[in-house]
C-alpha cells in the first residue's frame, strides 16, 4: 500500500500541483503584503489619512463602552464587530491576484496557439476514378487518363 501511495505522489500532475499550491500559497502572502502595505497606504492618505484596515462597524460594545479608536481596540475589549476595511483589503488583493492569473493564462494561451503549427496548404486531390493523388491543379489524371474537368 505504501509503495502504491508512493507511484501515485511521484506522478508528473500531482508533484507539478503541489509546486503551484505552494508558489499560489507564497504569491498570495505577496500580493496581500503589497495591498496592506503599498497600496492601501495611499489611498488611505489621499481620503485623509484613513486605514482602511481600522474601519469596522461596532455592532455591541464590549466590556469597557465605545467608541473604540481602532479594530484592535474594539477587539481587545470583546465589541462585536463587522470589519468591512479588512473585508475591502481581502477583495482588492483577490482583484490583483485574479488579474494576476487572467494575465498567466493569457500568455500561456498565446504560447500554445503559437506552438500549433499552421494547417498545410493543400497541393493534391485524389483522382474519382482510380483513387490516386494527383496535383490539384491537373485537369487529366496521368495514371488512368480520366478528364478531371477545371481544378
Amino acid at each position: 500500500m505504501l509503495q502504491e501511495f508512493k507511484k501515485f505522489a511521484m506522478r508528473g500532475n500531482v508533484v507539478d500541483m503541489a509546486v503551484g499550491i505552494i508558489i499560489g500559497g507564497a504569491f498570495g502572502t505577496i500580493v496581500k503584503s503589497l495591498v496592506a502595505d503599498v497600496i492601501m497606504p495611499p489611498i488611505g492618505l489621499l481620503l485623509g489619512g484613513v486605514d482602511f484596515s481600522d474601519l469596522f462597524l461596532t455592532l455591541k460594545d464590549g466590556a469597557t463602552a465605545g467608541p473604540y479608536a481602532t479594530l484592535a481596540a474594539a477587539q481587545e475589549a470583546g465589541a462585536v464587530t463587522i470589519s468591512y476595511g479588512l473585508f475591502l483589503n481581502s477583495v482588492i488583493s483577490f482583484l490583483i491576484v485574479a488579474f494576476a492569473v487572467f494575465l498567466l493564462i493569457k500568455s500561456i494561451n498565446k504560447l500554445q496557439r503559437e506552438e500549433e503549427a499552421p494547417p498545410e496548404e493543400v497541393t493534391t486531390k485524389d483522382c474519382p476514378f482510380c483513387c490516386t493523388s494527383i496535383a490539384i491543379a491537373a485537369t487529366r489524371c496521368p495514371n488512368c487518363t480520366s478528364e478531371l474537368g477545371q481544378g
